[in-house]
């Protein structure tokens, strides 16, 4: 290797390469807004850029939640890009995002037949700081196309799968069990860089 390389410096600026005596220290990723998961989770917040997966038991048990504080900083950004949501379940409830930060301006709601093109075809697009994606039928092979999709286009991407995915292989950079509580959720890290193996209770705000 060439010391002072301009080219390999990139090159080891990427977030697929791992380098040893890097591995004790936490990068700066995308805080939560929740102080607790920052600290659990290994990039203190989500990765910036890559794949990760959250299982649930059904959609709409809290997942949405801990995503919310993020996409609002995201979208407050002077150079903001959009943040798109592919085939959600439900259609976003305006008023509740935007009273939680998020400027709708940079929201944009994706539909149609075709979830895991449209996935891709955002996450790799350049356009997007976020693309958030609800599928019920997906294959390793198209987790690995959207994973580097959101490497393409420097996104986050987020998978939303029901539980009984955990068992599959992923290519994703983070996974994460989410279990809804009377006062909040239990989340497990499946899969992550560094990963913590105990799980975390967060309580949600006023809880």
């Amino acid at each position: 290797m060439v010391v002072g390389d301009p080219k390999i410096a990139r090159l080891l600026e990427h977030p697929a390469i791992w380098r040893g005596r890097s591995a004790a220290q936490r990068r700066s990723g995308l805080s939560t807004g929740f102080a607790a998961l920052d600290e659990y989770l290994p990039d203190s917040g989500w990765p910036r850029t890559g794949l990760i997966e959250i299982l649930v038991s059904r959609f709409g048990s809290g997942e949405l939640t801990l995503l919310v504080p993020a996409l609002g900083a995201l979208t407050r950004a002077a150079a903001a890009r959009w943040c798109v949501w592919v085939t959600p379940p439900l259609v976003p409830f305006a008023p509740a995002l935007a009273s939680c930060g998020v400027v709708l301006d940079r929201v944009a709601v994706v539909g149609g037949a075709r979830p895991l093109w449209a996935l891709e075809q955002t996450l790799g697009s350049g356009a997007c700081d976020a693309v958030l994606g609800w599928v019920r039928q997906v294959r390793p092979r198209d987790i690995r196309r959207l994973q580097l999709a959101a490497e393409r286009g420097r996104a986050l991407g987020v998978l939303f799968r029901r539980r009984r995915a955990a068992r599959e292989a992923s290519a994703a950079v983070l996974r994460l069990n989410v279990e809804p509580l009377a006062s909040g959720v239990r989340l497990t890290i499946l899969k992550g860089r560094s990963a913590r193996r105990d799980a975390l209770h967060l309580p949600w705000p006023g809880s």
